[in-house]
């Protein structure tokens, strides 16, 4: 077991001798010097600028193949869940098909590291869900080259409605509503089918959705019964436009709802929750941050405007079902939406249009959206895993904080940091590095602020935080 690093920083050090940055955030090294924030975006002591293999990454984003991908889903018809799965033109089958060439196109080209896939199961009747049906995601998996148990998934969904969600026959383009979300995952896949990532990425287009979060929830109980280690989770529903339904737009945010109190909780859980004042800290919330942290920059374009609720009122998306299997997962969605694009039959009434038109699509946005992701998860697959078994020691009444975890076993980890804020910041502010160890204290009272506890390793790259329970 690697030895504790020397140089704790004292109370009075942390408190009173913090160097300040220019955007006026104090940021604390392990020896009570001042630590350089290592990015723009997010939290300024935690934030990751893109280096250059992700900034070439981001610059393959191509937003005309994103626009040929949505025209060409938008011109299945419809793709109602319940609609025909045996035309080769024209409903869900269709696009089920179509997506699965383009995906295994991707992986032709992947030297053996992409699979492509179909998932599919039979759901018996259900709500919304009147005869038996087949349902079936597309699914394709970049196998990681370091650490493949490792899982990151990114989705969206294929399905689309219209006003009556029972309406299986009228057209129902669904360019919005989700085809910006499938050509988002497609986009991502193709530019990275290529590359090496050192954890696994999972790239799927699920159906079902629109019926009640089918596809999404037997893919989350798959990975559950499989045993696998998704350490986070993302859904793209609703990505393809900026524009508001008064007209307004705001084409460089988007929208990340993450939820705080866990879906999967148990009551002791909640318990000790509720003890240390956990609520804006869980593994959800975390991942958030580091959305921030590498996603809100300038090679991106983009403002990521994290909401801290699960999902819209009345709504709910694809990570929900990753939430109640215990994964972290959030939402990304557009800045403000126009309901007379979303769930409505086509026509037109009072001279104005409605339905989920490609028209209504803002393909440039799609684009930057996608390089958000592109960032986020590229990012992800290659820094270390989140630590495990972070604790907070509390078997003594002190004044000082005691930390520990488990050692990654990435062979490219270098070290560990630990980060903390005051409890009425939503972002970390501080951080102190500690070396390749398992255990550190810091000279400030756990009773005042949070603390968290990230991996880093050899180029640099961080992951997301862990939020230490009480422990010994």
């Amino acid at each position: 077991m690697p030895e504790q690093s020397a140089g704790m920083p004292r109370r009075r050090t942390v408190l009173a001798s913090a160097a300040v940055t220019a955007a006026g955030v104090p940021l604390i090294g392990s020896a009570g010097q001042a630590a350089a924030a290592t990015g723009s975006g997010g939290g300024a002591a935690t934030g990751q600028a893109p280096d250059r293999e992700l900034r070439k990454l981001l610059g393959e984003i191509d937003a005309d193949r994103i626009e040929a991908t949505v025209r060409r889903l938008a011109a299945f018809g419809t793709r109602h869940t319940l609609s025909v799965q045996d035309d080769p033109e024209r409903g869900i089958g269709a696009a089920r098909d179509w997506i699965l060439g383009e995906m295994k196109k991707y992986a032709a080209v992947s030297g053996g590291r992409m699979t492509a896939e179909l998932q599919s199961y039979i759901q018996e009747p259900a709500s919304r869900i009147p005869v038996a049906t087949k349902i079936t995601n597309v699914v394709a998996t970049l196998r990681g080259s370091v650490t493949p148990d490792r899982v990151y998934v990114v989705a969206g969904h294929y399905d689309s409605r219209v006003t009556d969600v029972m309406d299986a026959t009228s057209d129902a383009p669904g360019a919005d509503d989700d085809a910006s979300g499938v050509a988002l995952v497609m986009e991502l896949a193709r530019v990275m089918a290529k590359r090496r990532p050192a954890a696994t990425i999972v790239f799927t287009a699920v159906a079902g959705e629109e019926q009640g979060l089918y596809g999404s929830r037997y893919a989350a109980t798959q990975f559950k019964a499989a045993g696998a280690d998704v350490q986070g989770m993302f859904t793209n529903d609703i990505i393809g436009s900026s524009r508001a339904d008064d007209g307004t737009r705001d084409p460089y945010t988007v929208r990340l709802f993450t939820e705080g109190v866990p879906t999967s909780e148990t009551p002791a859980q909640a318990n000790t929750r509720r003890s240390v004042g956990g609520e804006n800290d869980s593994a959800t919330r975390q991942l958030a941050r580091f959305v921030s942290d590498v996603g809100d920059n300038e090679v991106t374009g983009m403002n990521v405007r994290v909401v801290y609720r699960r999902d819209r009122y009345l709504r709910g998306g694809d990570h929900i079902p990753f939430l109640e299997q215990g994964y972290p997962a959030a939402r990304f969605t557009e800045p403000a939406e126009d309901f007379a694009h979303q769930h409505q039959d086509v026509r037109v009434e009072d001279g104005k249009q409605y339905g989920d038109l490609p028209e209504f699509c803002d393909f440039d946005y799609i684009a930057r959206v996608t390089r958000v992701n592109g960032a986020v998860l590229w990012t992800l697959a290659q820094a270390p895993g989140t630590p495990r078994e972070a604790r907070i020691v509390t078997s003594n009444l002190t004044n000082d904080t005691e930390l520990k975890w488990a050692l990654g076993t990435e062979p490219d980890l270098a070290g560990y940091e630990v980060v903390w804020r005051e409890t009425t910041e939503s972002e970390w502010t501080h951080v102190i590095k500690v070396g390749l160890t398992t255990t550190h204290t810091v000279d400030l009272s756990k009773d005042n602020v949070f603390f968290g506890v990230r991996a880093v390793n050899r180029d640099g790259k961080r992951s997301p935080v862990a939020f230490p329970m009480p422990g010994n």
